[in-house]
């Protein structure tokens, strides 16, 4: 089943149970789904890889919302946005632990054989690549470059 029909069927429970929340945060996956769908054409489907981006970046937007909300003392906004990503989380792929993915990133450095930060480009094109949907970007980035320093 592909994930804007899994969106659509959630959106009916969410409609049925009058979960507000739910129902916000699931119509803003299908829109920018369907966004996504129109800029490449009618015709295509978008790949999965693509769909994982956009998840994440709807997170991603929650998240930072909800950090600006607290910062300004607006804990009303912030627990709204905070239950968005969680929904919206629930639709991407299981996310790695940090060890999980610090290993990964050891591998990387020693199959590269980066020795230093002027290597930190080429180690985080392929950690971005090989954990694509499964670990935060800024994990990645932070944990290449504690490595690498």
């Amino acid at each position: 089943m592909a994930l804007i029909d899994k969106i659509s069927e959630a959106i009916k429970v969410s409609m049925k149970e009058k979960n507000t929340i739910s129902l916000e945060s699931l119509r803003a996956i299908k829109s920018a789904l369907l966004l996504a769908q129109t800029q490449k054409g009618f015709t295509t489907e978008i790949s999965k890889e693509d769909e994982i981006k956009i998840l994440q970046k709807l997170v991603k937007q929650r998240k930072e919302s909800a950090d600006i909300y607290i910062s300004q003392n607006r804990s009303d906004l912030a627990e709204v946005e905070v239950n968005q990503y969680k929904i919206i989380e629930g639709f991407l792929p299981k996310q790695m632990s940090i060890g999980e993915v610090e290993k990964i990133i050891s591998d990387l450095i020693n199959k590269t054989g980066a020795s230093g930060m002027k290597d930190m480009g080429k180690v985080m094109g392929m950690a971005s690549k090989q954990l694509s949907g499964m670990a935060d970007g800024k994990t990645i980035s932070n944990l290449v470059r504690t490595k690498l320093s």
